[in-house]
């Protein structure tokens, strides 16, 4: 067991069995000074709560496809070699961009891009649980929780699976170096 942030934001050991875990009582305490990660952890509270809300999985697929339709319009020349996400069957880029929050701390704010419909919903998701939070706040996050607890993960073709785990796993590499 390991103490990890949820999506969610609040503090949760890991094990197992873990899902996002409840909408109440989450400890918001440590990250109210950053309203960016608080639209994003709404982001992701949003999207989990339209997940329950829907009964059959044509439909959640129907929704992920429209999550990555709201994804930030990522530049044709960011559609390079240095955004290419590795391990993916269909094509992924993922740009990184450093910025300061108003409180002056380091987050890394993310946009991509995909050629698959539904894999542009899953970096949607991905975006929404990592983006906009600083490189400590993304290596504490329990990201395949957080698509485990959304259903994604039984859900998912073994190379689309993949796929999630190569993103996850360039995010966490970026906050590494960062």
């Amino acid at each position: 067991m390991r103490e990890v942030i949820s999506p969610l934001g609040g503090r949760t050991e890991t094990g197992p069995s873990d899902t996002v875990g409840p909408r109440s009582g989450r400890d918001r305490s440590a990250f109210t000074a950053n309203a960016l990660f608080e639209d994003r952890m709404a982001e992701f509270e949003t999207i989990r709560d339209d997940f329950a809300s829907l009964d059959d999985w044509e439909d959640r697929y129907r929704y992920v496809i429209e999550l990555g339709h709201t994804l930030e319009p990522l530049r044709e020349a960011a559609h390079n070699q240095i955004n290419k996400v590795r391990g993916c069957v269909s094509q992924v880029w993922l740009e990184r961009e450093a910025k300061t929050s108003g409180d002056g701390q380091a987050i890394l704010h993310y946009r991509g891009d995909s050629d698959s419909h539904i894999v542009r919903g899953l970096i949607a998701i991905a975006i929404a649980v990592f983006s906009d939070r600083t490189p400590e706040q993304i290596l504490t996050v329990d990201a395949l929780g957080a698509f485990r607890g959304l259903g994604l993960e039984q859900h998912l073709t073994p190379q689309r699976s993949n796929g999630v785990r190569a993103m996850i796993e360039r995010i966490r590499s970026d906050a590494a170096a960062a």
